[in-house]
Formats: C-alpha cells, sequence, structure tokens
C-alpha cells in the first residue's frame, strides 16, 4: 500500500510536469496564462462554502493549492522564489505577527489582535509617515463590494468609524436621497457616483453587524432567481409568453412565490 502523499511530493509532482519530457500543456503555462486558474479555482472554493459541502471544499483546496505550487515552480525557474519560500515565508509571518502566541505579550480580545496585527505590519514595511497606507495590502483585483467591506473594516482598526449601526443607517439614507436627486436631474454621471457611495454605505453596514456584504448579495441573487423561476413556471402553466404577461400579472405571480418562498 502506497503510503500518503504530502506537500513535497506535490512539489515534486510539478516538477515532473515542468522538467523537459514531462507534459507539453504544462510547459507552455506562465504567469499570465495561470491567472484565470487561480482566480477561478477560488471562487470554486467559495462555492464550495458557500454549499456547505466539505469534501467538495477538500477537493477545491486541493486545486488551488495547485496552483501555489504551479506558480512557485514558475516564479524559481525565474530565479525569484520557491515553494519552499512561500512556505517559509508565511510561517514566519504567523509567528511573527502573533506575539501573544508566540511570544510574551499578550491580547485581551480580537480587536487587540488586529490592531497588534497592524502596527507588526507597519513596522515591518518600514514605518514612519513615509510608510505605505494602511489601505495598501488590499487587492485591486477584489470583487468591489468585496473591496468596499474590506477598506472599511481596514479603516476601523485605526478607529475611523461610525460608532454605531444607527449611524452607518443615517447614512445610508442620505446616499438614498441624494442617489433620488441625481436620478430626478437625469445626470447619468452624478447617479453612477451616488449608486457608488450609496452600495459603499450598504457594505458598511453588512459590516458592522458582523456580515459579509458578498454574501448577503449571493443570498439576495439566489432568492431573485428562485421567485423569478416561479414567475417563468406559472406564465407556462398559464400558457402565455412571458413577454405577454404584462406587469400586473408578473406582479401576481411574484407575490406568490414570496408567499410559497418568504425567505
Amino acid at each position: 500500500m502506497a503510503s500518503p502523499r504530502n506537500f513535497d511530493d506535490l512539489v515534486a509532482i510539478m516538477d515532473r510536469l515542468r522538467d523537459p519530457g514531462g507534459c507539453p500543456w504544462d510547459r507552455e503555462q506562465t504567469f499570465a496564462t495561470l491567472r484565470g486558474f487561480l482566480i477561478e479555482e477560488c471562487y470554486e472554493a467559495v462555492e464550495a462554502l458557500d454549499r456547505d459541502d466539505l469534501p467538495g471544499l477538500c477537493e477545491e483546496l486541493g486545486d488551488l493549492l495547485l496552483q501555489v505550487v504551479f506558480l512557485s515552480r514558475l516564479a524559481r525557474e525565474a530565479g525569484a522564489f520557491s515553494a519552499a519560500d512561500v512556505v517559509e515565508g508565511i510561517s514566519a509571518k504567523m509567528v511573527r505577527r502573533h506575539p501573544h502566541v508566540f511570544g510574551d505579550e499578550q491580547a485581551a480580545d480580537s480587536a487587540a489582535v488586529l490592531k497588534r496585527w497592524e502596527e507588526i505590519k507597519k513596522e515591518e514595511k518600514g514605518g514612519g509617515e513615509s510608510a505605505a497606507s494602511l489601505l495598501d495590502g488590499i487587492p485591486q483585483a477584489l470583487p468591489a463590494l468585496v473591496k468596499a467591506q474590506r477598506l472599511g473594516a481596514k479603516a476601523a482598526r485605526v478607529g475611523f468609524d461610525w460608532e454605531r449601526t444607527d449611524g452607518v443607517l443615517e447614512k445610508l439614507r442620505e446616499e438614498s436621497d441624494e442617489l433620488a436627486a441625481a436620478v430626478g436631474a437625469g445626470d447619468p454621471a452624478s447617479v453612477r457616483e451616488e449608486l457608488g457611495d450609496l452600495l459603499f454605505t450598504a457594505a458598511m453596514v453588512a459590516r458592522k453587524q458582523g456580515l459579509d456584504a458578498d454574501e448577503a448579495l449571493s443570498r439576495a441573487n439566489a432568492k431573485f432567481r428562485a421567485r423569478f423561476a416561479y414567475v417563468e413556471g406559472a406564465a407556462r402553466r398559464a400558457g402565455v409568453a412571458l413577454a405577454d404577461a404584462g406587469p400586473a400579472l408578473m406582479d401576481r405571480w411574484w407575490e406568490e412565490s414570496k408567499a410559497r418562498r418568504p425567505e
């Protein structure tokens, strides 16, 4: 019986695929071609999480790990770093940024942990007024709603935040009024700006409530799909083309769908 494979075995498998005489497809890949696969594997892992599919998550995390090993192999070929360097780097960072676990410091709660994390990160970057912004570590490629919540969370770590959710809700109502005014004025540029402000503030409401704004929107999307599917089914059962049903009939079916699926 073969012994279980480990991380080093995966690195060796990738080496064999990339070495002369290995797999033609794997040998053709570049940083640019792997970018899309990396993003895709991240989303597939998230989908497994959303489904609460732990066996599926195990598989998707393996696919994601493969991308890490693949990119590390390309970096090693370029003389930059290896998979071992990646493991060493993240291991050292986790120990360094948890002095309350691996050192003599104390942390009363999660807020204290996050505050100290940012302090250590700033020290690593050189500190001082010329140091990089607190927000620089947030990837530009993140989906906009996710990025909005991360921006707010980062700023909140240094006290730049509303004290209570009530303050964010007041801001949300203000942004809604400003959006309505921009729509009424017929100014597309202002509508775009005010809509962005409204969506950003909505993400802050989620953050203050300890919720994931992107997950909330994903649930709303799923709810809309389910209810619209009911409307489509109702149209088929009535023998009516959906485009010919008219707003009143579609609204009635929509309300029926809400009664059947109130969530």
